[in-house]
């Protein structure tokens, strides 16, 4: 396309738009791509033109199209955002800083640096929604010109526009765009499978053009019989939807009979539902298939009525019903918004559209970790949508599996924190009832209802998990802080001081610092948490004090001499100096296995392993890295299950394969069933290597199926 081709696109739906910007852009992006070539071999320059291409398709403005001309020329030319302000303002620039990538550091792995990009373009379109619509238009070039590309790269570009874009596509109700990014993706990762669906298509084309001409025809004059007129059309489905349905539900394609869908745009939401009334008059509906998309939109805008009915034939018939206004948000979805608000479009109806996005705003400041945040980004634009109501009748949106305290949290964080149950559709439930299709919710709070650990364990959105989590770690910090004084005062008593004399000294400030703490709330949550030891903080202010030769006075003296004859620790904490070490009951880890540690609030350091199931996902705000001191020791009590085909000799076998490992069974119990036997062995094993040797014995006896070490 040449710059004048785009700028007359532009002029068919903005006649008086101001096109100047839009040809020096071109000149710009020509100059400074200069010599640069794409992997077909053309010029660079047609990338940014056909991008911008697909922004007027779009029906964009003028800054938009060109920011599409624009868009590669900071992260792959000398030009910077400077440049680019300087010569096409800043809302130009602001849009290229959008769609910019983050450059990758040799050392970021490529998912992480993917995930940071996803996370830059999305906190960018929240604020201007015109970034995503512009990296849609730039992936959909690159997704047609994919076969230039070496196989890896296409399958990881087509993977990831399966899994990110194309449902990001239909969130923003383009859905055109949806169509095409799914089924170049499918023809580019399971070719075989759309070879097979495209064959079958093409064979049944002359018998399905016959059956969608007969239909609609049939549809036309049912509904002109009941005085309305109407736009009827047939389409057969796409091959990734059709492959979607076989793969999904078990079927082959000959199974599937529902390969068209049939549409009827009208005038008015008043015709949608007579002629919906008409088609259900003629033909039988199939129960469980009508939805309401006119009364409930989608979140994306998207509005319509759809059924199905068995037609003429006894086949499946998909039936459609919107009007032409609605047909053209359905196709465009956001981007006909972007320049035509209709007259009824309040800003409440405009913030509701985009609310997705907003959240997926405010989660991206919950979420440290990329692959995290990039997983909850997928979930939620692949999750099927819930409708709820409130008790005055709100409507409300939520992912399939959220549960009532989500919907507590989205109140509001107060409702959430006091919630302690809810009425639904006039029952009660409680907190983890999962939210269905037309529920009116009520929730339950009480005064002295409060978040606990065990709420991360059935909460599904990331708002409610992180305010959760938030309010527990703020109760976990008060109780530090007071635990931290506690034990801060009691130890300075002995020396006659206390934090108000350290204060008035000015010495106050130098501990503080020192620790490398802000202030005395930051210094005693540290002691509380065992981060810093009072010991640690009496050798800094008491400096000529020689604590392990000089036995302290007074009550303390016995907790003192405790401390000091403490045994070299099986562990290093990292960043944590003479911590106290403990290990946990619940999984009693063996030298030599992966450990973590956790902080618990003035006992130190807790060790457990890697793999122990009491770790659960609220702890990790408060792990810390730990190893192993070199040549440690530890003789542990460790339970094996081993599962076996029972036979004649097998528990001999087995105490040959203990034996052969130099370890003595202390206790051993069998029980069968039909041919299969569960065995379970009590042992002490004095490290990991023990347990590996063990292991790898049992494994060989004939008959043996699963060794597996249990906790607790």
């Amino acid at each position: 396309m040449t710059v004048g081709e785009l700028i007359a696109r532009i002029k068919e739906y903005d006649p008086g738009a101001d096109t100047a910007l839009v040809t020096q852009a071109f000149q710009f992006s020509s100059r400074v791509h200069q010599g640069q070539k794409r992997a077909s071999g053309e010029a660079y320059v047609t990338h940014p033109v056909a991008v911008a291409a697909i922004i007027a398709e779009m029906r964009l403005d003028v800054p938009a199209v060109v920011t599409g001309l624009l868009h590669d020329v900071v992260e792959d030319t000398g030009a910077t955002l400077e440049d680019i302000e300087s010569q096409f303002g800043s809302e130009v620039a602001v849009l290229v800083d959008g769609v910019t990538k983050i450059s990758r550091l040799e050392s970021t792995p490529y998912e992480n640096a993917q995930a940071e990009n996803v996370r830059k373009m999305l906190v960018a379109s929240a604020k201007d929604l015109r970034v995503l619509l512009i990296k849609m238009a730039d992936r959909t070039h690159n997704i047609r010109t994919l076969q230039h590309l070496a196989p890896e790269k296409q399958r990881r570009i087509a993977e990831e526009t399966l899994e990110l874009y194309a449902p990001l596509a239909s969130r923003l109700g383009i859905n055109w765009l949806r169509h095409e990014f799914e089924d170049i993706s499918f023809r580019t990762l399971h070719p075989t499978e759309y070879e097979d669906i495209r064959q079958r298509l093409s064979l049944q084309r002359l018998e399905r053009e016959g059956h969608i001409k007969e239909i609609t025809g049939l549809l036309s004059k049912r509904l002109e019989a009941g005085g309305i007129t109407a736009s009827v059309s047939g389409r057969t489905k796409s091959a990734y939807s059709i492959w979607r349905k076989i793969s999904g539900q078990g079927l082959r394609i000959d199974d599937i009979y529902d390969v068209v869908a049939f549409r009827c745009l009208l005038d008015s939401d008043r015709e949608c539902y007579e002629a919906f009334g008409i088609v259900h008059m003629y033909w039988r509906p199939v129960p469980g298939r009508f939805r309401d998309y006119l009364a409930l939109p989608k979140a994306n805008g998207y509005q319509s009525l759809h059924t199905t009915v068995i037609g003429p034939y006894g086949e499946r018939l998909e039936v459609q019903f919107r009007t032409h206004e609605m047909h053209r948000v359905a196709e465009y979805g956001v981007a006909a918004h972007w320049r035509y608000k209709s007259s009824g479009d309040s800003a409440d109806a405009e913030k509701e559209r985009f609310q997705w996005l907003r959240q997926i705003l405010e989660w991206q400041q919950t979420l440290d970790d990329p692959q995290e945040f990039l997983s909850s980004i997928k979930e939620d634009l692949f999750g099927e949508d819930v409708y709820v109501f409130t008790p005055k009748g709100q409507t409300m949106t939520f992912r399939k599996g959220d549960t009532v305290l989500d919907f507590a949290y989205r109140i509001h964080s107060a409702v959430g924190h006091r919630a302690a149950g809810a009425r639904v559709n006039g029952g009660l439930v409680p907190l983890r009832y999962v939210l269905q299709q037309g529920d009116t919710v009520e929730v339950i709070t009480t005064d002295d209802a409060r978040p606990t650990r065990d709420w991360l364990k059935f909460v599904r959105s990331p708002r409610a998990r992180a305010r959760i989590l938030a309010y527990i770690r703020q109760e976990d910090r008060k109780r530090a802080i007071a635990l931290g004084r506690e034990l801060v005062e009691r130890d300075l008593a002995r020396f006659d001081l206390d934090i108000a004399k350290l204060h008035s000294d000015g010495r106050a400030a130098e501990l503080f610092a020192h620790f490398v703490r802000r202030d005395e709330d930051a210094f005693l949550e540290a002691v509380g948490y065992g981060r810093i030891t009072t010991r640690q903080m009496l050798e800094f202010l008491l400096p000529d004090e020689n604590f392990d030769t000089e036995r302290p006075r007074g009550r303390f003296t016995r907790l003192f001499g405790l401390l000091g004859r403490q045994p070299r620790p099986l562990v290093m904490a990292e960043d944590i100096d003479e911590a106290m070490v403990r290990f946990g009951k619940c999984c009693e880890p063996l030298p030599g296995e992966e450990i973590v540690g956790f902080l618990t609030r003035g006992r130190g350091v807790t060790v457990h392993a890697k793999d122990c199931p009491r770790l659960g996902e609220g702890e990790r705000d408060r792990m810390v890295a730990v190893t192993w001191q070199r040549g440690a020791a530890a003789p542990r009590h460790v339970k094996l299950e081993v599962v076996s085909r029972d036979r004649p000799g097998l528990l001999a076998n087995m105490s040959q394969a203990f034996a052969s490992a130099g370890v003595n069974i202390e206790r051993a119990s069998v029980r069968t069933v039909g041919n299969k036997a569960n065995n379970l062995f009590e042992v002490t094993l004095g490290n990991a290597e023990d347990l590996a040797r063990v292991t790898r014995n049992l494994r060989r006896v004939a008959g043996v199926k699963e060794v597996r070490r249990l906790f607790g």
